[in-house]
């Protein structure tokens, strides 16, 4: 059973256990956390990488930076309901317990969120599903030559390569630098983005019935650094398996403010290029607010307030900002009703799947919208099979450079990889190697990708700077 005053701690990766914490009045530690993910490099990068619509267009649509961004908003607000609610439960459990969750937790849930996405790489989901599917049919020499050099997970983590398992390393990995934990941000943050606490190995067995293997949450090289932060936070592993771990109940929090935003963020983009309708928009939110009368928060209200509103755009912002709210409020009070699920480890379900029966088959009507006119759009999918190529095309070109590295054309493939991502060439450096080369590639841009794959493969020729 997890407890709430263990669930926090402002210990950083990189640092000694021991290490003597000074505390700073005007950021707290997780304030920091935001800051440090804010300024990286990772994260501005995410400003060129497709959340859902093909980038760039004439109609602004969201990206994967302002995606993060307004996740982190709603998460921060999330946060602070649920903290004070936690507070206020446990009125006799110290002034720093109080202090955390009514005022530190909404930062921890807002740095969770600006990075939740920051180990995506381009092209959305089609460029996991790029990496996945090279590793899994490779086939010859080069098939054999890896599956010999590496032991079984650490086989499944590119075979079943997860932006969730990548997020983790991309924030606590040193990247060929010197000093230990990567990003450095506090475990609080980083085990409030694990959704699913498990290696690749036992992870994507939706037959175990756990929330937790439904995916995977940490690589092989990054196992660790999870243990530590478990055994720190005091998040139990779960019986009858090697590593796979209970979910620590922030991820919760992180996961729901992404469900919350997505959800309707990708609707108001469809509506902003003309894919859907106003009315459509209308249809699928409006049923969530109160049906009785004309009172704040009612359908009435809402109705009467877009009937004064003249740009359509600005009637769906309207709609979208209530419901956003609505939803707040609503996965607030849901959280706390499963208060002993989530602390023993054994709610397996999101917490939108936990709103009353009315409000989650709504949410089941917009999933299903969603999948039919929208993610299966055609400029949606045009863009999918383009990165799913892509990246599939870089893949090949630089991971048989590695494994055939005396040819005369690895060589100079290889000098194209940036120095952050060391690539050794012996056989017992095989998966550090490969991990090096999905960094590189994970880590670009759509526009970078592209641009390199059309030099490499002679698409396009480059000009001499």
């Amino acid at each position: 059973m997890m407890k709430w005053e263990t669930l926090y701690t402002d210990r950083r990766t990189g640092e000694r256990e021991d290490k003597d914490r000074k505390y700073d009045p005007v950021r707290n530690p997780f304030q920091r956390d935001y800051d440090r993910i804010i300024f990286s490099s990772a994260f501005r990068r995410l400003q060129n990488k497709t959340q859902v619509f093909p980038l760039p267009g004439s109609v602004f649509v969201h990206n994967r930076l302002t995606h993060s961004l307004e996740v982190a908003s709603v998460g921060r607000s999330l946060g602070k309901a649920i903290g004070n609610l936690i507070a206020e439960q446990y009125p006799d459990s110290g002034e720093e317990f109080r202090e955390f969750y009514r005022h530190e937790l909404a930062s921890v849930i807002a740095s969770a969120c600006l990075c939740h996405d920051i180990g995506n790489p381009p092209f959305g989901h089609s460029g996991e599903d790029a990496i996945r599917t090279f590793f899994e049919e490779l086939e010859g020499d080069m098939g054999a030559t890896i599956a010999q050099s590496l032991t079984e997970n650490q086989l499944m983590d590119f075979r079943k390569f997860e932006g969730n398992s990548n997020a983790l390393r991309v924030l606590t990995h040193n990247y060929n630098e010197p000093d230990p934990g990567g990003y450095r941000l506090s475990f609080t943050t980083l085990a409030a983005i694990v959704k699913y606490p498990c290696a690749s190995l036992e992870g994507f067995n939706k037959d175990t019935g756990l929330i937790a293997t439904k995916k995977s949450g940490f690589f092989d090289s990054e196992i660790p650094t999870y243990v530590d932060i478990a055994k720190a936070l005091q998040i139990p592993r779960m019986d009858g398996y090697n590593l796979v771990f209970a979910r620590h109940p922030y991820v919760y929090i992180t996961e729901a403010a992404d469900d919350i935003c997505y959800r309707v963020i990708d609707l108001e983009d469809a509506h902003r290029l003309r894919i859907i309708t106003l009315q459509t928009f209308i249809d699928l939110f409006l049923p969530f607010f109160g049906e009785e009368g004309d009172a704040y928060g009612s359908q009435g209200y809402i109705l009467k307030k877009i009937e004064r509103i003249n740009d359509d755009n600005q009637k769906v912002q309207y709609i979208r900002a209530s419901w956003i709210s609505l939803m707040i409020d609503k996965i607030a009070r849901v959280f706390m009703e499963h208060e002993a699920d989530l602390l023993a480890g054994t709610l397996q379900h999101d917490l939108l799947k936990c709103l009353p029966e009315r409000d989650a088959k709504l949410i089941d009507e917009i999933n299903k919208f969603s999948v039919k006119h929208i993610y299966n759009y055609r400029s949606v999918v045009e863009i999918e099979i383009a990165g799913f190529n892509i990246i599939g095309g870089l893949l090949k070109e630089f991971i048989h450079a590695v494994l055939y590295p005396k040819l005369n054309r690895s060589a100079k493939l290889l000098r194209l990889v940036s120095p952050q991502f060391p690539v050794r060439l012996t056989p017992d450096s095989r998966y550090e190697d490969i991990q090096s080369i999905v960094d590189f590639i994970a880590g670009m841009t759509d526009l970078f990708a592209i641009d390199l794959y059309r030099k490499i493969t002679g698409i396009s020729i480059p000009e001499i700077k």
